[in-house]
């Protein structure tokens, strides 16, 4: 045992590992139908591996917090710029309520119950479930000119915080959005999901789960309906008013035509229509019977993830798009700000949204150019963008503003969080660079994260268990208030000033919150995906506020 703590000790990057494995070891413990997750199960893991006094060097704990900042704001960017457009302005005033009443509110409870500023960070940090305010309050109390042992403990207090008020920002919040916040505006989430399904569509389904219904069929009919002999491929097209349908193919003998507009037909052709189902069902009327011919059939499909950066599709409908350029494809989902999008044919398309599309490959090929830029699978990530990106960023954050007498400073790190949102916007718009792989983006934000939050536990540790008699079970109770407060007033303006739709206001809430376990419950009470429509605008505005809120608590808090 001596021999392990030890080592432990001497090579601090052993504990490092040691208190990620076992965080994602606690986070994944249920209790009933709630788990910690891997962010507070780090911290607890590195508080626990703490208490043997292990000693990391600060610069390996900033290292992963800029990873994480960065690809926060890479993540967010383009729907951040999105929110600046006035069809989104709504969704912003509404998280600017709910970020400001929340500032508000953690900062009277500090003054009113004296907490120092790393206990108010915390309170803030965990109220709302933001980690990035650990590190960007923390930053901002060790520029003060205080001694440093009161910086010490001021610091050390902030996890003490979060991990206590977490629990109560993630459970209590999680249970308020999706149960009593409907009743509390007088609303059926169900209903009102119904009623919103005309305009917005939704789709079944969680994770690990797909519908088993496919709207787009391929099938082969032979072409025996009067009057059809001698018409293009573009009149049998036309069969179906009002519908997408597209002959893909003609067998012609034994003699196979990839089929366009102005092919002609002849009767005893075989075509290969690709349609909706509801067309599919009316085809043998309008064109013949359907015949089994696997060859025919056998087209070379292809599906693709394609970057939207087209300026003139932007805040056109999907209708509009497929009129114009969408000739033999079906379009499969929307992926907007990291969340999928239920749709319909009046759904706008925003710059940066991810279109999955289906259809044979010279199609799809083509749809790809017009649409913008075709997000090929690789595993490579663009190094010289995210490392030219944090360099910029950190410059960014070292410049000083003195506000009202305050000196506000982003840190390097929240410099990082700005130019991750410059440069994940730049990269929907030019997505010729830039590239950062869903799983190299998975390591920059969660394990960036939890090696940042593990550190913090193990330098916190000695004192966790003095710090939490200090603040005592009352921090509960205070976090419960501020973590609820602000998303009453964010709900009662929403509704009663915006007239926001109570779907879309409810998945705003959780947006501006960052709460996405509270989406996911919202999702599940509605029994739809709509409420993400009202989601990620206000997640990446709530993201920027949130985590400039660190520094701002600590600066009012030494005024």
């Amino acid at each position: 045992m001596t021999f392990v703590v030890d080592a432990l000790r001497n090579h601090p990057e052993l504990a490092i590992f040691l208190t990620v494995a076992l965080g994602f070891l606690i986070g994944r413990l249920k209790i009933g139908s709630f788990t910690l997750g891997s962010v507070v199960g780090t911290l607890l893991a590195g508080v626990l591996i703490g208490q043997l006094d292990i000693h990391v060097p600060g610069v390996v704990k900033t290292i992963f917090f800029d990873l994480f900042l960065f690809a926060t704001g890479y993540k967010v960017g383009p729907q951040f710029f999105r929110g600046l457009k006035k069809n989104a302005l709504s969704q912003v005033a509404l998280t600017v309520v709910l970020c400001v009443t929340c500032l508000v509110t953690a900062f009277t409870a500090a003054k009113v119950l004296h907490y120092d500023r790393g206990t108010a960070a915390g309170l803030l940090a965990g109220a709302f479930t933001e980690s990035t305010v650990i590190g960007t309050a923390a930053d901002a109390i060790n520029r003060l000119d205080i001694p440093e042992e009161q910086k010490a403990a001021e610091t050390n207090n902030i996890p003490v915080a979060y991990a206590v008020t977490y629990l109560v920002g993630t459970g209590f919040v999680v249970w308020f959005l999706s149960n009593l916040a409907p009743k509390l505006i007088g609303v059926d989430l169900k209903a009102e999901s119904r009623k919103l399904v005309a305009h917005a569509g939704g789709s079944v389904g969680g994770e690990g789960v797909q519908s088993a219904y496919r709207p787009w069929q391929f099938r082969a009919y032979k072409v025996s309906a009067p009057g059809l002999s001698g018409k293009t491929v573009a009149a049998l097209e036309s069969l179906f008013p009002g519908e997408r349908a597209f002959i893909q193919r003609i067998r012609r003998g034994t003699q196979l035509i990839d089929a366009e507009p102005g092919t002609k037909v002849q009767e005893g052709d075989e075509v290969a229509l690709m349609a909706r189902r509801e067309v599919i069902l009316t085809a043998t009327e309008l064109i013949g019977p359907e015949v089994e011919d696997k060859d025919l059939l056998d087209v070379a499909a292809k599906v693709l993830d394609v970057v939207v950066t087209n300026k003139t599709l932007v805040d056109h409908t999907l209708e509009e798009a497929a009129r114009q350029h969408g000739r033999g494809i079906a379009l499969r989902s929307i992926v907007r700000g990291g969340e999928e999008m239920p749709f319909t044919p009046e759904t706008s398309i925003n710059r940066g949204d991810v279109l999955q599309i289906m259809g044979s490959d010279r199609d799809v090929e083509r749809a790809a150019k017009v649409l913008g830029y075709a997000e090929r699978p690789t595993s490579a990530t663009d190094m010289i963008f995210v490392g030219t990106g944090i360099v910029l960023g950190g410059l960014l954050g070292l410049l000083t503003v003195t506000v009202g007498g305050l000196p506000l400073t982003l840190t390097s790190s929240g410099g990082a969080l700005i130019m991750g949102l410059v440069f994940g916007w730049l990269r929907s718009v030019r997505p010729t660079f830039g590239r950062i792989p869903d799983p190299a983006l998975w390591i920059f934000d969660t394990v960036g994260l939890v090696v940042f939050i593990g550190i913090v536990g193990l330098g916190a540790g000695p004192s966790f268990i003095s710090g939490l008699q200090k603040t005592g079970i009352s921090l509960v109770f205070v976090g419960l208030v501020v973590a609820v407060t602000p998303h009453v007033a964010a709900i009662l303006f929403g509704r009663y000033v915006l007239k926001m739709n109570p779907v879309l206001l409810l998945g705003a809430c959780a947006g501006a919150g960052t709460n996405t376990a509270a989406l996911r419950a919202i999702q599940d009470a509605a029994d739809s995906k709509l409420p993400a429509l009202g989601y990620t605008v206000p997640y990446a505005v709530g993201n920027i506020l949130l985590t400039a809120w660190g520094p701002v608590i600590v600066a009012l808090l030494s005024a």
